[in-house]
């Protein structure tokens, strides 16, 4: 450490802090909230978690550490992250989404808060199914997804980014913790690509491993040591230039199809049906990924159907086979 007097905060460096501050602060609180409404689930695994804990204190000291501004610096510490932090920082992914969803006109009501449409369960689904698939995949591979992986996923992301001010703000509201991000917002998206490769690939082996995750209860990701560099995104103002076409990635993508449907939805273009298919997939242009839609309770297969975006669902309606389903 080089010991010397602070350089001067200029205004606009103030404005960083205050900013980044107000986002720690509701991440704190909402850990705390978020603490409140999981006691009973972690009374439950509480002695995985024992394992893997990382103290209040540590946690705090982490984020104190951050600092805003996407600028690298490297993460080496020995560190590991709670279900319910884990919970509060998902809240705060989604949080952005949610901003960007768009909210149509013809919805008399005002939009609501991302608290009155995202219930606590969905929000512990969501984090609960990245760690099982994790989990399916140590215990195909005998080996967790290494640190390499995920700073390679977080490379991706930044490199390819469609929208990079809204990865930045998601960046932003991590902290621009190399090591939160890697976590939080690769693990789940590397994750689910895995696999689905293997589905598609070597279904049987990983088929056993997950049904094995999923009749467990989540495992914490174990505290490790990682020298994680938060990457650096595009300085241009998005990601797209008129008139012009830029491919997405096709990684993860539905397979092809014709006479299906796609919406925007504000954060995300939703893909479904068509070619006689129930299946689907979800468009982040933010991380260029794809994640698919889920088949349970899903409309019959269908092509040549209507749908449309609400604020926060997409409905489908009628199509064929044959004639309309009216379903």
């Amino acid at each position: 450490m080089i010991v010397g007097r602070s350089p001067r905060r200029t205004p606009e460096k103030n404005d960083e802090r205050k900013k980044h501050m107000k986002t720690k602060s509701k991440i704190s609180a909402y850990i705390i909230r978020s603490a409140a409404l999981t006691v009973v689930f972690l009374v439950a695994i509480g002695g995985l978690a024992s394992a893997f804990y990382l103290s209040e204190r540590e946690a705090s000291l982490s984020w104190r550490s951050a600092r805003s501004g996407s600028v690298a610096r490297p993460s080496t510490q020995i560190r590991a992250l709670t279900f319910v932090e884990r919970v509060a920082y998902q809240h705060a992914i989604e949080d952005v989404y949610w901003h960007h969803r768009i909210w149509p006109k013809e919805c008399p009501d005002p939009k609501p808060s991302l608290d009155a449409v995202m219930p606590q369960a969905q929000l512990e689904k969501k984090v609960a199914d990245y760690l099982r698939n994790s989990q399916a995949l140590e215990e195909h591979w005998q080996q967790p997804i290494t640190a390499e992986q995920l700073q390679t996923e977080m490379d991706r992301m930044a490199q390819h980014t469609r929208q990079p001010e809204v990865l930045r703000e998601l960046f932003q509201t991590l902290g621009n913790d190399p090591f939160v991000i890697a976590e939080c917002l690769a693990r789940p998206v590397l994750s689910e690509r895995l696999v689905r490769k293997f589905y598609a690939d070597d279904k049987e082996p990983l088929d056993s491993s997950r049904a094995r995750a999923d009749n467990q209860m989540p495992k914490l990701m174990a505290a490790a040591s990682a020298n994680y560099t938060l990457p650096t995104i595009s300085d241009a103002p998005n990601g797209c230039i008129d008139d012009t076409w830029t491919a997405t990635s096709t990684t993860n993508a539905p397979t092809a199809r014709h006479d299906h449907t796609a919406v925007w939805t504000g954060s995300e273009m939703i893909v479904w049906g068509g070619s006689n298919l129930n299946t689907g997939g979800r468009y982040n242009p933010g991380t260029d990924s794809w994640t698919a839609t889920s088949t349970t309770n899903a409309p019959t297969a269908r092509h040549r159907h209507t749908a449309v975006w609400t604020g926060s669902e997409m409905i489908v309606w009628g199509g064929a086979p044959g004639f309309g389903t009216g379903t």
